[in-house]
């Protein structure tokens, strides 16, 4: 399968805009898209969030999906952890009216290869706390806000907020199926790769040295165990820039990553047959 990946669009018209034109010219199969959607994050109002999906993605994509017929891709969608979890429905809506798959800790068969989706990224110094999760125990990085402060646009349970771990969400969607042939959409880079570097480097917080490497430790963990076929991530825009890294393999694993700075879209293309041969364009 051909596939697209995209993430860390922001609300970025311009980005959504060439995003569609280069879907209806090369037709993929598959879309992916990695979360932080929305322009507004978590702090603007409700209807400049709403303003935002409804006119600008699900309106692009369902005019795809009138031009393009039977050559409309399936896309699968998540959050980031700059979206706030109360538009979740709305994705969910336009999923019933088949626009796209909301594939957040869902997984799905496609063309015999298996296909799942994980928004959650460990606590950052951020306050928005939607979709953060502690990694794999309760341990808050130097710097970093634990999940159960700072603000929510959902309500969660307190044992949820507490006791939930990413690695606990990810071993219980994989179970004892055999993943070799699957795409894993992330939000989160996997720990200590040129996929996770934040520009931190010579800080201090509270006389405290601060990791340089911010990804999820979880996700480390869980493609080092289950060597899935591909997996996808954004979340750390500068990172590509400061490694030159947005391919990386773990195994056999090859980890792909689309976030990005600046005005151009950075999109990744890859066949499920060859992922080793993926490129990535600017647009």
């Amino acid at each position: 399968m051909f596939c697209f990946f995209v993430t860390d669009l922001h609300g970025d018209i311009g980005k959504y805009k060439r995003l569609f034109k280069q879907i209806k010219t090369e037709t993929p199969d598959i879309v992916f898209l990695g979360g932080d959607l929305l322009s507004a994050g978590f702090f603007r109002s409700a209807l400049h969030n709403e303003d935002i999906l409804n006119k600008t993605i699900a309106a692009g994509f369902q005019n795809l999906k009138e031009e393009m017929g039977q050559s409309y891709p399936n896309a699968f969608i998540i959050m980031g952890n700059d979206d706030p979890r109360c538009e979740e429905k709305s994705l969910i809506q336009y999923e019933k009216k088949s626009l796209w798959h909301y594939a957040h800790h869902r997984n799905f068969n496609m063309q015999g290869y298996f296909i799942s989706g994980y928004s959650f990224v460990p606590p950052t110094p951020f306050l928005n706390k939607d979709w953060e999760r502690y990694d794999v125990s309760r341990f808050v990085d130097v710097g970093c806000i634990a999940p159960e402060e700072g603000y929510r646009s959902t309500r969660v349970s307190h044992i949820e907020i507490t006791n939930c771990t990413i690695w606990s969400d990810l071993i219980a969607m994989a179970g004892n199926k055999n993943v070799s042939k699957s795409v894993w959409l992330f939000h989160a880079p996997p720990y200590d790769t040129g996929l996770d570097r934040a520009a931190l480097d010579g800080k201090m917080f509270d006389h405290a040295p601060l990791d340089v490497h911010v990804g999820s430790i979880a996700i480390r963990r869980f493609i080092e165990q289950y060597q899935p076929l591909v997996t996808l991530h954004g979340h750390i825009h500068e990172s590509f820039s400061i490694t030159g890294v947005w391919k990386e393999c773990i195994g056999k694993t090859v980890c792909l990553s689309a976030a990005g700075m600046g005005r151009k879209l950075a999109l990744v293309k890859f066949n499920t047959e060859n992922p080793n041969a993926a490129e990535r364009l600017e647009l």
